[in-house]
């Protein structure tokens, strides 16, 4: 049974150790680095959890198969378009794909975003013919623009998308 929460402050241990699982699993899901991200101190990881907790311009969640965590998203208020909402960090375990966990990970965090007045949420994805995409798609969310590349130096391209959500 697949069950999601927001991640809460005293747990940015597991938080920091699901998003480098995440980031060594799937390398080109990204537009981080494992190596980028596994040189943040654990002060670093403490206060960007209890900043998602102590404002309401972004959430993070996790999702649990029965008791284990399994997955992770970000849905963070855009700084410059406070009706737009930005989605990151998207990931599910390998040992828990499959079961529902990336539909709802996704469905809270479009209900958090529908909650603080958003508009539009948007993302990234890697351009495959990929689970995540489908999903995303499955979800409502269309391309648009142009794919860019996901990060420097990397030949994989990242297609934005968004998804409109009801006022």
């Amino acid at each position: 049974m697949i069950a999601i929460r927001p991640v809460l402050p005293h747990e940015w241990p597991t938080y920091r150790d699901l998003r480098l699982r995440a980031l060594q699993d799937a390398p080109d899901a990204f537009g981080s680095t494992f190596d980028a991200e596994s040189q943040r101190a654990d002060d670093n990881w403490a206060a960007r959890i209890a900043a998602a907790n102590a404002n309401a311009d972004d959430r993070a969640f996790f999702a649990f198969n029965g008791d284990a965590v399994c997955g992770l998203v970000w849905c963070k208020l855009a700084a410059a378009e406070p009706a737009v909402a930005d989605l990151y960090q998207m990931w599910v375990d390998p040992a828990s794909r499959g079961l529902g966990a990336g539909s709802a990970l996704l469905k809270a965090a479009l209900e958090w975003a529908a909650s603080v007045a958003v508009r539009r949420v948007r993302l990234g994805v890697t351009l495959a013919d990929s689970p995540a995409m489908r999903l995303y798609q499955a979800h409502g969310f269309q391309a648009v623009g142009a794919p860019e590349p996901l990060r420097e130096g990397s030949s994989l391209m990242s297609q934005a998308m968004e998804r409109r959500l009801v006022a």
